[in-house]
């Protein structure tokens, strides 16, 4: 009987407990969490980290020691996610998860890709666990940054800088995507070894060759089969740049002019805009 009284009040204690447990007071984080996404070129970057404060301290060099690995936020390790390989500052690295480590110091910061995510902060960490390590340098903000901050700056059709600023030092790193290579694959897939039909592969196919400055030759024989089949608006302005980036001017004026009639009729401004603007640099 004794031992059944204990048992329950074990049991009850163990319950209370729980209780307790489930009805925590929730309090703002001390460096809240935070998650980016970044599409860059094709692939899709994410970062999920925790913004430390300075509250009156001085960071680098006192609460971030220099030389030593830094977890580069708060709590948790830094995840950095790629959905395809990358190249970061002239090296590849493969797609998937990674922990964004660093260490500071007055002249250079060591950048490390970890292939561990699941460590708290850096306690644990192993320098053969690292998928790529490299060094860049520091530089000064215009501002004073009171809660640390990562971010994408320097965007471009295939690669972006990943800006570390806080107190008053910025670091950022390059990442570049492959495109063409992706692109160019689907092309030949969709387009040139089927013969699919289907103007919007057409123009798709015209115009990746054309902003990229391709076979201007092939651009147009595509660009003519998707106005020949679907005539729009912007297939026939992309029509007339292309003209004229073959010396057709005669023809480009007059895919320009439709281009801006049909514009027009559609109540676009901005096209009829564009049109009206390539005629008169052709004449």
């Amino acid at each position: 009987m004794k031992s059944k009284s204990i048992l329950l009040s074990f049991v009850l204690i163990a319950g209370i407990y729980s209780l307790g447990l489930a009805q925590q007071i929730q309090m703002p984080q001390a460096s809240p969490t935070a998650k980016i996404s970044q599409k860059i070129g094709l692939t899709d970057v994410t970062i999920d980290y925790s913004r430390p404060s300075t509250k009156g301290r001085k960071i680098f060099g006192e609460l971030v020691t220099y030389g030593e690995v830094w977890r580069t936020g708060a709590n948790a390790a830094t995840v950095i996610t790629f959905s395809t390989p990358v190249i970061i500052e002239g090296n590849n690295l493969p797609a998937g998860s990674y922990a964004l480590y660093s260490i500071p110091g007055k002249s250079d910061w060591t950048i490390i890709f970890s292939k561990n995510t699941k460590l708290w902060g850096a306690v644990g960490y192993n320098q053969d666990e690292d998928a790529l390590r490299f060094t860049v340098k520091p530089g000064k903000t215009g501002q004073k940054y009171e809660t640390m901050e990562i971010n994408f700056v320097d965007m471009t059709d295939t690669g972006a800088s990943i800006a570390i600023k806080w107190e008053n030092v910025r670091v950022k790193f390059r990442i570049e995507t492959e495109v063409d290579t992706i692109v160019m694959k689907q092309i030949k897939e969709m387009v040139i070894d089927k013969d699919p039909q289907n103007p919007g592969l057409y123009y798709q196919a015209a115009n990746y060759y054309f902003t990229n400055n391709k076979d201007m030759n092939q651009a147009y024989e595509w660009i003519v089969k998707s106005v020949e089949s679907d005539p729009k608006y912007w297939t026939m302005h992309l029509k007339a740049k292309i003209e004229l980036a073959l010396g057709k001017k005669k023809e480009a004026i007059e895919s320009a002019t439709k281009s801006m009639e049909m514009a027009k009729e559609a109540k676009n401004p901005d096209y009829v805009g564009l049109n009206e603007r390539l005629i008169k640099s052709i004449k």
